[in-house]
């Protein structure tokens, strides 16, 4: 059986690590306070806004963050061709997370898995939520698709996607749990792993996520969460509730 994942999602905004709320940074911390030993991967994500934001910044905190991490990392923000994936690769990076790239350009993903193999590629899903349903969100969840999140996420899949990074917009920053119905969605129309993030507030949270068939991994943003003893005891909660996880 594989062993289900824990993964810390790090927001960088101008290169400063941030907590985000809604997907807006609001809390400022130290990169220096993540501890990695005990989680099972990273995944650092640039949130800069702007026209044209300045992605030295966020480059140059992913490579000293690789120096002495010794988990996968998984590196997102603004790559809209394989000239960015390049890049993020050379400052660390194992995978690389495309959202809105993917979106207006769904070749990438393709692009991507080719030259680099499909256990690379990382399609991310913001998901907002409708009266009928859910629906995709683009550029930091601020604009409309029309898209249904399960059926993008088989389209991703059909394209050479490895894996789906499912999120709740409304559930960022809450910690009142993750959309199940979402999540159990967009697992259930795709084969490949899917890592699920969005209101994840204690450790029956992930054990509710890792109940629902096909949700491999359970992210979290919480700066609670980022310490070698809070994931070790995550992982122990995880295990006594019969979760296959790496103690």
């Amino acid at each position: 059986m594989l062993r289900k994942r824990i993964i810390t999602v790090l927001t960088l905004n101008d290169g400063t690590l941030f907590r985000t709320k809604l997907f807006t940074p609001d809390y400022r911390y130290t990169l220096n306070f993540v501890d990695a030993w005990s989680v099972d991967e990273i995944a650092i994500l640039d949130v800069t806004r702007g026209e044209t934001p300045d992605r030295e910044k966020f480059f140059s905190a992913v490579a000293n963050f690789a120096q002495t991490c010794f988990v996968p990392i998984s590196v997102g923000g603004g790559i809209r061709k394989i000239e960015d994936v390049e890049r993020y690769m050379t400052a660390g990076a194992d995978k690389v997370i495309i959202n809105t790239g993917a979106l207006e350009s769904p070749q990438l993903i393709t692009d991507i898995a080719s030259a680099y193999g499909a256990q690379c590629v990382v399609v991310s899903i913001d998901a907002a939520k409708r009266e009928n349903g859910f629906e995709v969100m683009s550029h930091f969840g601020a604009t409309p698709t029309g898209r249904d999140p399960a059926v993008w996420a088989k389209e991703a899949e059909s394209l050479g996607a490895g894996e789906i990074l499912i999120t709740a917009i409304e559930r960022d920053g809450a910690l009142q749990g993750y959309d199940l119905e979402l999540c159990g969605e967009v697992a259930a129309a795709v084969s490949i792993p899917v890592q699920v993030l969005g209101g994840c507030g204690n450790w029956q949270h992930m054990t509710q996520a890792f109940k629902l068939p096909g949700v491999s991994a359970a992210c979290t943003q919480n700066i609670y969460h980022f310490t070698e003893q809070s994931i070790a005891s995550a992982k122990k909660y995880l295990a006594a509730k019969g979760v296959p996880v790496r103690v």
